[in-house]
């Protein structure tokens, strides 16, 4: 383990996430997210009751079925859904305000929580450095599910940047909007224009979350998330048997 007796910054942040997911949501992760993969399962571990929807089709699969690679379009997302729900579905889900919680990721975003998912770098749109997946569910979902939160397992100030070239998608102004990295939670909350920082894990600093922040962190003084209880490393090491979590922290 890279921090702690029991745990690193994969559990750290597999816990924020487990932490985000309340009573009765409607809860969605899109593809190559295995690190919400295993924390929604784990939600599930726990007792949590939820809707779990994924791009796999399943609907609240059986969450017991261990993943065996990263990849969220396999059995272990899949293997006794009660229903399938396809991609168009599930945009008509959160666009008529039935889902509560999307877990997104981003190429890079800046304090305004604008979001690159297109591209990065490069003279303009057609001749970019890194051309990324484009909108799709981040552009359809974020301005319309009333608690976005993204997650990213690095924090550099490549990823988080004073101002991105070119926003995929923004959170709507009215919606709280969220941001989970191996070093604190960012949040946003309904009205506010720009990211605050929440709180802090154990084993950083804020010091450090601004050494290796593109934009300015006005905050000097804020809580420090409890560590991973043992019931929640419990529950990652049940429904995780492959250490799959740590896929994304290599």
């Amino acid at each position: 383990m890279e921090y702690g007796k029991d745990y690193g910054k994969p559990e750290m942040m597999a816990a924020a996430i487990i932490r985000e997911i309340k009573e009765g949501d409607v809860v969605f992760h899109g593809l190559a997210s295995s690190t919400p993969m295993v924390a929604m399962k784990a939600a599930k571990a726990l007792g949590k009751e939820y809707t779990y929807v994924t791009l796999s089709d399943g609907l609240d699969h059986d969450w017991i079925n261990p993943p065996k690679t990263p990849s969220t379009l396999d059995y272990n997302t899949y293997g006794g859904s009660v229903a399938t729900f396809g991609l168009d579905e599930i945009f008509d889900l959160f666009c008529s305000g039935k889902g509560d919680i999307a877990f997104l990721s981003c190429l890079a975003m800046d304090k305004e929580g604008r979001i690159a998912m297109s591209y990065l770098g490069g003279p303009d749109y057609d001749h970019p450095k890194l051309r990324g997946p484009g909108g799709a569910g981040s552009a359809t979902l974020t301005p319309v599910t009333p608690r976005t939160t993204i997650w990213k397992c690095n924090h550099d100030k490549r990823t988080f940047v004073e101002h991105v070239d070119f926003a995929t998608t923004k959170p709507a102004l009215d919606k709280d909007f969220t941001l989970i990295t191996p070093l604190c939670i960012f949040r946003k909350p309904a009205g506010e224009k720009f990211l605050k920082l929440d709180c802090i894990f154990p084993y950083t600093t804020i010091e450090e979350v601004k050494e290796n922040t593109g934009w300015i962190i006005d905050e000097t003084n804020v809580p420090v998330m409890e560590p991973p209880t043992e019931e929640e490393l419990a529950a990652l090491k049940k429904v995780d048997p492959n250490n799959i979590l740590a896929y994304e922290f290599k």
